[in-house]
């Protein structure tokens, strides 16, 4: 006999998880492209991400030099889409006026983070979200941005080795509060978060 799944998040509606959505208004939208495997992932990020997010598309695949989709994005938003990923020319994403030190930004780099309208987010592991990179041309082409060391993540249900690493909703989060400016904005986002940690490690703790 088939799973009953939740037509919203398509899990097995006692593994639901829609009441930890908390709908969001972000301006600046946001693209997801995710690795297949990433797709039914239960402890995976991007499904509550994106039903809490007003503006968010997710596109998976691994090459996506045929995604229309991302195609026309990176036409409509042209020098103002840009991909969260720590490449060596990468932009450090701190709240406006403030660099990596907490002195003030130069004028160049402030410029070109505010004109920001766009983020693309790699979801994967950080081995598949390289291997996502370096297969994706259209990537290295774009403006690269990534959050400063020292947030620490809430993420206790997949652990990794890399330092500093978050989530992809933890990532997305953390990028949206600095770009806008709002750093309360997604607080609430974040807090159901550590809920839905709670949420899957039960299921976890059941199985042991």
């Amino acid at each position: 006999m088939s799973r009953v799944l939740c037509q919203q998040c398509q899990r097995p509606e006692k593994a639901c998880i829609c009441a930890f959505t908390v709908p969001i208004d972000n301006h600046i939208p946001i693209i997801v492209l995710q690795h297949p495997s990433e797709v039914k992932q239960s402890k995976g990020t991007v499904s509550l991400l994106q039903q809490s997010l007003v503006n968010c598309e997710v596109i998976v695949g691994e090459i996506f030099a045929d995604s229309d989709t991302l195609r026309q994005r990176l036409i409509q938003y042209a020098e103002t889409i840009v991909l969260l990923y720590p490449s060596e020319q990468a932009l450090t994403l701190n709240f406006p006026g403030l660099n990596s030190t907490g002195n003030n930004q130069s004028e160049d780099i402030a410029r070109k983070l505010s004109e920001i309208k766009c983020i693309i987010i790699l979801d994967g592991t950080w081995k598949k979200a390289y291997r996502m990179f370096m297969s994706n041309p259209c990537l290295h082409h774009i403006n690269h941005i990534v959050l400063p060391q020292g947030i620490t993540s809430l993420y206790e249900i997949r652990k990794t080795k890399k330092d500093h690493a978050l989530s992809s909703l933890e990532a997305c989060c953390h990028a949206l509060a600095r770009l806008e400016n709002e750093p309360e904005k997604y607080q609430s986002l974040l807090k159901s978060f550590v809920k839905f940690n709670q949420f899957q490690q039960s299921f976890s703790q059941h199985n042991d």
